[in-house]
């Protein structure tokens, strides 16, 4: 059993889901097989850290804690279970939304249209997933490296080993003509004669950023991309026969003709909802040339003299392209590029083109296998949830709120949101999984479960884990990010989650959910202001106690703030919370439920790092002590709780290091300025 418990161990190890949580990129990146390897990591046994403390796991504090385990947890599953039976109160309401299931006597609950799109078209994805990689190796038979010529300006030669520059810029310009033929087709096919509409809008922008004067290019890139996002919005992809209506109302020959061509709209007619993702792109590229320019002409494998294989992800995010790779063919490889386009996760364009010269020796067959079977048991969990548990049906279907109890009530909104964070992390983890194959290692976006959270700031850097970084370096940092005081700070904040919303949706529930987030951060933001862990090292019990009181107020706000935003809308939260409430005896629930969050949610995940900590190993995932330290997200653990603020960007701290350089410096604050 000893391979099975090894097996577990590396199927669930955070390098298995992302190598970037790796102890070491360069001790990560010696060799590919150090990458591929199927056993945990071995853990030296280590003396416990200084301040740490025994373990409490047979604690009666603790044993009571796993009463409430066995007890709690199950009534929750039976809870919405027995909401979702034949008979329940509203099933003839909720039930004509069910579909037929594969599980028998089960129907299933596939009423979420933007999940039920992605599960109906899986089969025709995962062949595409296969498909698209084996047309680039034979690609590659028929045209291999030495048939290239080096960009113009390279003194490197092709005689030289595989490690050269000169290959590496052969590698970039075979996968980029790939990328774009591949893309092109893969655009007609998805959006028919609106391909040309989207073809139209990557070139104006290229031609922003190429052809404006540097110092106007990144308030016209905002300008431009904003911009078409509300227009997007407002004119729903442009339609002919709605523009031939208005230049030539009387003409109705035109309007059939613009009609007769609308129809060849490809398998998503509505290519408007799925180029919000490409505008960050397109914002990518912009800034990303816009700061190269102050760099020169060279990357930093060329400047360093180093070894790309040992540049850290910093580095090729911030430095992975030269100047002559901001040209168009590459722009359009990387705009267009198939396996991410429609989802993401967001790849900066310096890591696009770093990746697309290097291979990475984390993208490995065996690592690709492993997150691919992590993709499948995620999406079995996904089944199994939607065909016992109608919550989303329940809900979309309007009920009146009173004729559920208050813990049926909080049930439906809390399965709600596991329903809205699987099936978010299912198709990010598809989309991921088949760039992975393909040979691109992009950021993981989903990298802890819903109910693993007791930090607002902590939850919003893994949910969606590839905008935040993006947000950080586009948007938060240039705008100064955490110098300007606490004050400045919540502004920028605001600032972040407002265009966090619109960029979702344009509508009042969205603006809410990014207002609502922002205003429950501060609580968060002043609880470490008053109660900072300094002050408390002599009283670790009754700062234990805070923090779980804290965690607790924490979860119940982000979960108001993502119904409000994701499930249901302003109104209809206000009655379930009023349904919860209501009467003395919905009162002493609400109390009671308070009290498991306070023991569930805080208490044994804070302790279970503290644990390993003391032990001189952290049997998490096969991390070692300093990986634990490095990784923990939780703002009250013991060795970053008040530096969660700053924790905000701790994907970026080392851009705001970067920009010591004046040019670089002056680049940054003239965004931060024109943002």
């Amino acid at each position: 059993m000893q391979w099975l418990n090894n097996f577990s161990k590396s199927l669930y190890s955070l390098e298995t889901l992302d190598m970037r949580f790796a102890k070491s990129t360069t001790a990560s990146q010696n060799s590919a097989s150090d990458a591929s390897r199927t056993s945990a990591p071995k853990l030296d046994k280590r003396p416990p850290l200084s301040g740490t403390k025994p373990s409490k796991w047979w604690t009666i504090e603790y044993c009571i804690y796993y009463l409430v385990f066995i007890i709690v947890v199950p009534t929750m599953v039976k809870q919405v279970y027995d909401i979702s039976k034949p008979g329940s109160p509203g099933w003839d309401s909720f039930s004509k939304r069910l579909s037929r299931g594969w599980i028998p006597g089960r129907q299933i609950d596939n009423s979420d249209a933007q999940y039920a799109n992605f599960r109906d078209n899986l089969p025709y994805l995962i062949t595409l997933l296969i498909l698209h990689p084996l047309f680039r190796k034979l690609y590659g038979t028929f045209w291999r490296i030495d048939n290239y010529k080096l960009p113009d300006g390279s003194n490197t030669s092709l005689s030289h080993d595989p490690s050269s520059l000169a290959v590496a810029d052969a590698r970039l310009q075979r996968r980029t003509f790939f990328d774009f033929g591949f893309g092109i087709i893969f655009l007609i096919a998805l959006h028919g004669v609106s391909a040309a509409k989207v073809f139209l809008i990557f070139y104006a922008n290229f031609k922003i950023a190429t052809q404006l004067p540097r110092s106007y290019v990144p308030v016209a890139t905002w300008v431009f991309n904003v911009g078409i996002l509300f227009a997007n919005e407002f004119c729903r992809g442009y339609p002919l026969s709605v523009i031939a209506r208005i230049l030539l109302p009387d003409i109705k020959a035109a309007q059939d003709v613009g009609a007769r061509i609308d129809s060849y709209s490809g398998l998503i007619p509505r290519w408007e909802v799925l180029f919000k993702i490409s505008i960050l792109r397109l914002i990518s590229f912009n800034l990303d040339y816009y700061w190269a320019q102050a760099e020169g002409n060279s990357n930093l494998t060329e400047k360093k003299h180093v070894a790309a294989l040992f540049l850290s992800e910093r580095d090729r995010v911030s430095y992975g392209a030269a100047l002559r790779d901001f040209n168009l063919k590459t722009y359009f490889a990387y705009t267009l590029y198939a396996p991410l386009y429609l989802a993401g996760p967001i790849l900066s364009f310096n890591d696009f083109v770093f990746q697309s010269r290097n291979c990475l020796p984390t993208t490995t067959m065996v690592r690709s296998s492993l997150y691919g079977l992590r993709f499948l048991i995620a999406v079995l969990c996904m089944e199994l949830v939607l065909h016992y548990s109608y919550a989303v049906a329940i809900i979309k279907s309007s009920p009146s709120w009173t004729q559920y109890t208050p813990y049926q009530l909080a049930m439906l909104g809390y399965f709600n949101l596991h329903a809205v964070w699987l099936k978010l992390l299912i198709p990010w983890r598809f989309f991921r999984l088949w760039a992975l194959v393909d040979g691109l290692d992009a950021p993981e976006n989903m990298v802890r479960c819903m109910s693993d959270n007791y930090s607002t700031l902590a939850f919003w850097r893994g949910w969606h884990r590839s905008l935040n970084r993006w947000i950080v370096r586009y948007i938060y940092v240039p705008l100064g990010g955490n110098g300007g005081g606490k004050v400045k700070t919540m502004l920028n904040v605001l600032a972040v989650f407002t265009f966090i919303a619109l960029w979702h949706d344009i509508n009042l529930r969205l603006l809410a959910w990014g207002w609502l987030t922002t205003l429950f951060i501060l609580p968060e933001v002043i609880a470490m202001i008053i109660f900072p862990k300094r002050k408390w090292k002599d009283w670790p019990e009754t700062f234990r106690i805070l923090c779980g009181i804290g965690a607790t107020g924490n979860i119940l706000m982000m979960m108001v703030a993502s119904l409000v935003g994701f499930v249901m809308g302003v109104d209809d939260v206000k009655e379930m919370v009023k349904g919860i409430f209501a009467g003395w005896f919905n009162a002493g629930f609400v109390t009671a439920a308070v009290m498991c969050l306070f023991n569930k949610r805080h208490e044994v995940p804070l302790h279970v790092t503290k644990v390993g900590l003391f032990e001189g190993e952290a049997d998490l995932e096969g991390l070692h002590v300093e990986q634990v330290v490095k990784y923990t997200y939780d703002f009250m653990d013991d060795f970053n709780g008040t530096e969660l603020l700053e924790d905000f960007e701790l994907e970026d701290k080392m851009t705001r290091a970067e920009a010591r350089s004046p040019a670089r410096k002056r680049s940054m604050g003239r965004v931060g300025a024109e943002v």
